[in-house]
């Protein structure tokens, strides 16, 4: 009696069939009667099991439980009945009420909301919810646990979908045409299961349109999006306009991570306006001491070696006050994948409120599969990596500025060596999928010191915008200052008074600088290197 009250384990009892099996065959050889034979019921069972991973799915749990942050990463890629434990279905859906709540999240909270919901035994008692953060050390790998356990989900579906279509496609009274419709609609509707937003009728929309004219109309610079201190760049544009991909291209030593270093200034100093620079090419500390030179007007080599006059340590104690306080966010992790950079913005995003996000550069990130592995095809990597961007910015709400190199084309051109939309390197898609495509040129760097006019265009750097998918097309002129590897407005300088000369004049356009720094300061005053 107690041997016939146990329980079927279709597992075991296929391990002991296979086991007899293979004893019974002398050779290694596959049997092939044996492998024609009909398999016993304990395996067709076994066959029958949906995919599925109760470790990773506990794993999960326990990681959004023990970290906060790890929630975040998960939220938008999971629902509760993705899960396919109802104890974990029952946890994940407490746990999104209390996210939607604006709520702690731990195993006390999940509980008490389990019990608000009468849930509180189907999620298999207060024990099981518990003993869930004891199963993860910590939420490290808590995005990769969550995109199997998506994939699981998927998979089960897929196997729901096509168990249907073929017992439909049994009946004689369904039209094969109207089968074939409903399974279309059911695998395109299964694709877009992240979804999450519904499409706007025009009655929302134009409200929505003349509110946002409203508020534009209320700001005294009249811009709609993200000011980059740039003032006939602003002009132009409107500000980086939120959900945008701006592409912003050149060659080396055009000055691509001097200008958006200058912007993410302008933008995070002057308008306290967070922003993230993902830096694949340089460190965190190299973009700081850029900064520092900029902001303090103290050459670049001699941030580096440290050898500053005493006034000039006092300039810089007084100059890096603001930047110090300033809201930007920098991450210098190398060869970056593209899912790797979505969960970092939407961390950032939520944590900082990020309003701006910098990558630098496009060609050094890596597009690659779930797993990181690369697709070997580099120019359809990229034109992943480009569409995965402007996803990313649509998904934010704000822009997202990619430095793009350009190809060697350029230098072998001859003229003026002005680049073009066909210079963009390794795929015609970088320029499909922006909303905007900058590129940087500095005439200088080509031994061109006059326009056509004779005016000089020593110290001169133009952002050429050769796409706007949303406004006009132009040629704006900055100043470049190399020792500071700066970019300010052409008509004045934030930190220094410049000497430009008038459009028509055929000066050398020398750079007189006068320091607001008054230099006589008494020596007690002067206070110790940092």
């Amino acid at each position: 009696m107690e041997n016939s009250k146990r329980s079927f384990d279709p597992l075991a009892a296929y391990e002991n069939f296979d086991k007899n099996s293979s004893s019974n065959t002398t050779s290694n050889k596959p049997n092939r009667f044996l492998a024609n034979a009909p398999m016993p019921a304990s395996a067709h069972q076994l066959a029958k099991i949906p995919p599925h991973s109760r470790d990773l799915e506990e794993a999960v749990l326990g990681a959004v439980m023990l970290e906060k942050d790890a929630l975040y990463t998960v939220i938008d890629v999971l629902l509760p009945h993705y899960f396919y434990d109802p104890k974990h279905e029952a946890i994940f859906g407490a746990i999104k009420k209390l996210f939607e709540q604006s709520q702690p999240i731990d195993i006390l909270t999940v509980t008490q909301q389990l019990r608000k919901q009468n849930e509180l035994e189907t999620a298999g008692g207060i024990l099981f919810v518990s003993e869930l953060t004891g199963k993860v050390s910590s939420a490290a790998n808590v995005e990769a646990h969550a995109r199997i356990v998506l994939e699981m989900h998927l998979k089960r579906s897929l196997i729901q979908i096509s168990s249907k279509n073929q017992h439909d496609a049994y009946d004689n009274a369904i039209d094969a045409f109207d089968l074939l419709d409903k399974a279309e609609q059911s695998l395109f509707a299964l694709s877009q299961g992240n979804v999450k937003k519904g499409a706007d009728d025009m009655a929302s929309l134009i409200t929505k349109s003349i509110l946002q004219m409203q508020e534009v109309a209320k700001k005294t610079d009249g811009l709609s999006g993200t000011p980059t201190g740039f003032i006939k760049l602003d002009q132009l544009t409107g500000g980086w306009q939120p959900s945008n991909l701006i592409i912003i291209a050149g060659r080396p030593g055009m000055g691509k991570s001097a200008f958006v270093t200058s912007m993410a200034r302008n933008i995070a100093v002057d308008f306290n306006i967070p922003v993230a620079i993902f830096s694949l090419e340089m460190s965190s500390i190299e973009i700081a001491n850029r900064l520092i030179s900029a902001e303090s007007g103290i050459k670049s080599e001699q941030i580096k070696t440290g050898k500053l006059d005493p006034h000039q340590w006092v300039q810089l104690e007084t100059k890096i006050k603001r930047l110090s306080q300033a809201p930007i966010y920098i991450d210098e992790t190398a060869s970056l994948t593209l899912l790797e950079v979505r969960a970092k913005c939407r961390r950032l995003k939520s944590q900082h409120n990020i309003q701006l996000i910098i990558i630098d550069y496009l060609q050094l990130m890596s597009g690659g599969d779930h797993s990181g592995k690369s697709t070997g095809n580099r120019e359809q990597e990229i034109a992943n990596i480009s569409r995965g961007l402007k996803a990313i910015a649509k998904e934010l709400n704000v822009p997202v500025i990619a430095l793009s190199q350009l190809s060697r084309a350029v230098e072998i051109r001859g003229g003026d060596k002005r680049p073009l939309l066909s210079d963009l390197r390794e795929s015609g898609s970088i320029e499909q999928d922006a909303d905007m495509v900058i590129f940087i040129y500095r005439p200088e760097y080509y031994k061109i010191l006059q326009d056509v006019e004779g005016r000089s265009l020593k110290g001169i750097g133009q952002l050429i915008v050769a796409k706007h998918r949303s406004g006009g097309l132009d040629n704006i002129n900055l100043r470049f200052i190399s020792e500071y590897a700066k970019f300010d407005n052409l008509e004045h300088s934030q930190n220094f008074d410049f000497e430009v000369p008038s459009e028509g004049s055929n000066s050398n356009n020398t750079i007189t600088m006068t320091s607001r720094m008054d230099t006589s300061v008494p020596k007690e005053n002067i206070p110790p290197p940092f």
